[in-house]
């Protein structure tokens, strides 16, 4: 008997909103040390003061204090909800749409632009600015409130979304390599709905998922940051960021910070994935309003 979950959106946006508060407290560190890397560019002999994810975890509680590690957090939690909710909940939608009519089921490239459509659609709505003000904090050590009125104060609101595009790059392009690997996964390991997807089950495949995104669309995410930081004006556009880092730092730029990226990506994905499924099962079996 199959034991497939429905793709109703309202338990997919429910389960992806818990999912997404749960996922960013608990792997929040390494995404800090990992825009730190990203923002300390190497031209011009500059000298970083650490070159990996423990030295920066070390050298950060060290001179500003453990808390400071979750500098920038709480306009990534406040985001993380809604975000998680409009990717899982539209990841849904629009595999429902592309589903093929006679058999039910999607190609491992539907699944790609199903994830594609949900990621560019969540960072228009939600992680440009909120990932905006986050690198500006991280960047200038200021907690999120004083932080968003900086920003507002030097650059008006216009500067909240900053680096807009290479935000949606980076998270349409995340999201597909993520959404295609993870349903393959599942779609093998459980027989195609047949068999019931384990917590275990879901941990891995949400890590393997994030590790396949990562290697795959790093150098968006540099781009990204590079965009959203506070020395974003001496690129002319999110082109002339790609075509500089090349030209001034070499290719191998692209992927700085990829380690510490990994290191919160990878069980950052397998805690969202577990916790959607195990949560979307939990809503299915005991609230009415979350069964097809």
């Amino acid at each position: 008997m199959s034991v497939r979950k429905s793709d109703n959106p309202l338990t997919a946006m429910a389960a992806g909103c818990i999912a997404g508060g749960v996922e960013a407290t608990a792997v929040w560190p390494m995404e800090y040390i990992k825009t730190q890397l990203q923002l300390q560019s190497k031209t011009k002999g500059a000298k970083l003061p650490y070159n990996g994810m423990i030295s920066g975890l070390t050298y950060t509680v060290k001179e500003t204090g453990f808390f400071s590690l979750y500098r920038g957090l709480a306009p990534t939690l406040i985001g993380s909800v809604p975000k998680a909710g409009i990717r899982f909940g539209l990841n849904a939608v629009i595999k429902d749409k592309l589903r093929d009519k006679e058999t039910g089921k999607l190609t491992v490239g539907k699944n790609f632009v199903a994830g594609l459509g949900a990621g560019v659609t969540e960072a228009l709505l939600v992680v440009a600015p909120v990932e905006t003000v986050k690198t500006k904090c991280i960047e200038l050590n200021k907690p999120f409130l004083e932080g968003f009125r900086y920003i507002v104060k030097t650059e008006g609101m216009g500067g909240v979304y900053q680096g807009a595009a290479a935000t949606a790059m980076k998270q349409g392009s995340n999201q597909g390599l993520r959404f295609m690997w993870f349903n393959e996964y599942k779609r093998i390991v459980t027989n195609d709905g047949e068999k019931k997807l384990t917590p275990i089950m879901g941990l891995f495949g949400g890590m393997t998922a994030g590790c396949f995104s990562t290697l795959g669309n790093n150098p968006f995410d540099v781009v990204k940051t590079r965009m959203q930081g506070t020395k974003a004006s001496q690129y002319k556009n999110t082109l002339d960021c790609f075509q500089r880092i090349v030209r001034q730092e070499g290719f191998a730029a692209f992927y700085a910070g990829v380690v510490p990226r990994l290191g919160r990506v990878v069980p950052g994905q397998g805690i969202i994935f577990m916790s959607f499924e195990s949560i979307q099962g939990w809503l299915e079996l005991n609230f009415e309003i979350f069964r097809s």
